[in-house]
């Protein structure tokens, strides 16, 4: 391919493609992003639903993030300082939530880049020393590099055809799913703290309105254990929507508060692994993967991945 590595194209537009984004934009490449979701968000994502008694928010996925590395710390301390984050003591010492909900950072991120919505990439395909990408609406343009900032089973299938090797490495890795469910009341549920862990089916629960910046009436995450969300993976909501809300009144020893709104949502890639690299780049192809699965199952695995395969681009560029 061409010796040159100016144009790249990122599959996936969460925290670990953002992450990877912004190093490669400081470093002076052109980069075009493409996600299949309608926003930013990711496994950070926030949902915002409309109820008689005001807007209510769930933090349904990633439930906050600590910062351990002094890389990401120094990137968590931008987010205070802008406003888009702040600890939650409520989930222990090191936890840190988005403001006013998870998805906060990432949209700040996805702001300062150009990112295709809606666009599912369907395969990789080569055009001479070229890589375009093919979607519904057909080819894209061409672009030097390519990076796979998806879910290891999402990244597998992309990769079949193009890098075999790469391909079995993502297959390797496996992730668990998540069954949630969000709940809204009419009154504050009877307990004293905010937090719950392994509860019965529940992996985890929390009082997400107890959360810094969010308002709106009592809600709450439910988060089934993963074992539980495999066995039911095609349940119906309503049926996890019960067991899950069951197992709260259970701990609470009390019937829950008449419900304002209740949904589900079925994550069938929830929980990584952990991996042996921070990030796989093939400087032959100009192909490369970053995210939690390669790193390990937390937020700041997911930044520091992104950050790592650009960084190993740039420097394998000659950059």
């Amino acid at each position: 391919m061409s010796q040159t590595l100016n144009r790249i194209a990122i599959v996936g537009a969460g925290l670990s493609g953002l992450s990877c984004a912004a190093q490669l934009s400081r470093s002076g490449r052109e980069v075009r992003l493409f996600d299949k979701a309608r926003g930013p968000g990711g496994r950070m994502s926030t949902r915002r639903v409309e109820t008689a008694l005001g807007t209510v928010s769930f933090d349904h996925g990633a439930q906050y993030f600590t910062a351990r590395g002094k890389r990401f710390r120094a990137e968590v301390d931008r987010w205070a300082a802008e406003g888009l984050a702040a600890p939650w003591p409520s989930a222990g010492p090191e936890a840190w939530v988005g403001v006013p909900g998870m998805n906060a950072p990432v949209k700040a991120l996805a702001e300062g880049h150009s990112v295709a919505w809606n666009t599912v990439v369907e395969s990789l395909a080569r055009d001479g020393e070229a890589w375009r990408l093919k979607t519904p609406e057909g080819l894209s343009d061409p672009f030097d590099g390519v990076v796979l900032a998806l879910p290891a089973e999402q990244a597998a299938a992309l990769l079949r055809d193009p890098d075999p090797g790469m391909a079995a490495r993502a297959a390797a890795s496996s992730t668990a799913p998540c069954w949630t469910v969000m709940a809204a009341f009419e009154s504050r549920l009877d307990l004293e703290i905010d937090t719950l862990r392994d509860e019965g089916r529940l992996g985890w629960a929390a009082r997400n309105s107890s959360k810094p910046g969010r308002q709106g009436p009592e809600a709450w995450v439910l988060q089934a254990d993963p074992d539980w969300s495999r066995e039911h993976l095609e349940a119906p909501a309503e049926t996890v929507i019960e067991a899950l809300l069951g197992d709260l009144a259970r701990r609470m020893g009390a019937p829950l508060p008449d419900r304002v709104l209740v949904q589900a949502h079925r994550w069938r890639y929830a929980r990584s692994s952990v991996g042996e690299d921070l990030a796989l780049w093939s400087a032959d192809r100009r192909l490369g993967c970053c995210g939690d699965w390669l790193s390990g199952p937390r937020i700041e695995c997911a930044w520091d991945s992104g950050e790592a395969l650009a960084r190993l681009m740039t420097s394998v560029s000659g950059a």
